[in-house]
């Protein structure tokens, strides 16, 4: 089955879409905006994301307004007032800034604390509205050639699908990052997490305040704030672990381990775990940085180029604005690798900036300082100071996908 064999001269390039996430409905959404033609393969038989929490800072919700999604998610999160870190066993509490109207006041958009399954149905939305059939679910991609200047992806099943340029937004294990970069597999880092979605009802009123709370430790830390307008709370407890063992990437936890992981830490971490209804454990998975991200008439987005550790809140971001500027490009530049690597100029520094600093942020969520009183608050009032905090946050916030030079 072909589903269209590219374009007539004078009309914007047809292009295909490997993976319905997050990245691949912004660009999507993006292109359609713009006025290109475009189809989403995507492998799973339902676009469907685990029932887990994400933050998007203000740039991210630029992004989201771009592509018309802002607006929905909205009124589907909630509004994170603060963020402070507190001492994994005493609680002791630090504000790191202000996410309310004086966030609003200096960045424009909000801070949201966001159902991830509401994010990307916001995203994919924004492309049914536009054009209901584009997105084709149960279809894997198998590989992709460029012939005859153009694009011709092949799927398990046995299509051929001809475009004028491939976007890869097919996640870590990337099969359009094996066809192109070829590069070393993902691995674990050594790094886990736990994840729980707590009805907020079932926990202290102590503990369902609007904020995003880190609890910092020596070997792991925890975060967590509310979801859907306050209904639930996003638990996301991440712990060094030198082996992963499991048969899978991901899988159902027993209570009793992740007690036994958090011994030692505050009260209120140990009842967030009791009150859990299922926890789920999770392998972080990451990659090298690549030093490109197009190839031709393909290009990579999102966690197919830069997968990261989560530790400055901005992997769905980085998709977010990869697709806005990636479909700036390609209405700026009539010829598609033109167009591409003019993405790949305006996104690879930026990108692999962001998850050097996640990495980065490794040491002052986990460091042996914080088992002492005296040397955590010295620490702590050094690398989570205003000052050290604006730095890092900074250049995040005021990103404008819409306007950076391309």
């Amino acid at each position: 089955m072909n589903l269209g064999a590219g374009v007539a001269s004078g009309k914007k390039p047809k292009i295909l879409i490997a993976g319905g996430g997050i990245g691949g409905m912004t660009v999507g959404a993006a292109l359609l905006k713009r006025g290109f033609d475009i189809e989403i393969f995507e492998q799973a038989p339902e676009l469907k994301e685990v029932g887990a929490g994400i933050q998007i800072s203000p740039n991210g919700c630029r992004a989201l307004d771009s592509i018309g999604a802002f607006e929905t998610l909205r009124r589907l999160s909630c509004k994170a007032e603060s963020k402070e870190v507190r001492l994994w066993n005493s609680g002791k509490t630090w504000k790191l800034f202000d996410l309310g109207p004086a966030g609003v006041a200096r960045y424009g958009y909000p801070y949201l604390t966001v159902y991830r399954p509401d994010l990307l149905a916001a995203c994919a939305e924004a492309v049914t509205r536009q054009r209901p059939e584009a997105v084709h679910l149960n279809s894997k991609i198998a590989g992709f050639e460029e012939k005859n200047g153009q694009v011709v992806l092949s799927l398990e099943d046995g299509r051929k699908i001809v475009g004028d340029g491939l976007i890869g937004c097919d996640g870590v294990n990337s099969v359009v990052r094996k066809f192109t970069a070829n590069d070393a597999p993902s691995k674990y880092p050594g790094l886990m997490i736990w994840r729980g979605v707590i009805p907020l009802q079932s926990l202290p009123e102590r503990m369902r305040a609007s904020m995003a709370v880190n609890w910092i430790g020596p070997t792991g830390h925890c975060v967590h704030y509310p979801l859907r307008e306050g209904e639930i709370l996003n638990l996301a407890a991440t712990i060094e672990k030198p082996v992963w063992d499991e048969d899978s990437w991901s899988v159902e936890g027993r209570k009793a381990q992740c007690h036994e992981d958090y011994a030692g830490w505050h009260d209120d971490v140990h009842t967030m775990i009791d009150a859990a209804p299922k926890l789920l454990k999770w392998a972080y998975l990451t990659r090298e940085p690549l030093d490109r991200y197009t190839y031709g008439r393909a290009a990579l987005l999102g966690d197919a180029c830069h997968p990261t550790l989560p530790f400055l809140a901005q992997g769905a971001v980085m998709a977010l604005e990869d697709g806005v500027v990636l479909a700036r490009c390609l209405e700026k530049y009539d010829d598609v690798p033109t167009a591409l690597q003019k993405y790949q100029d305006a996104r690879l520094t930026r990108d692999n900036a962001m998850v050097a600093g996640a990495t980065d942020m490794t040491s002052r969520f986990h460091n042996d300082a914080y088992r002492d009183p005296a040397a955590a608050d010295d620490y702590i009032n050094r690398e989570w100071s205003a000052r050290a905090v604006e730095d890092r946050y900074e250049w995040l916030f005021t990103y404008d996908c819409d306007r950076v030079e391309i």
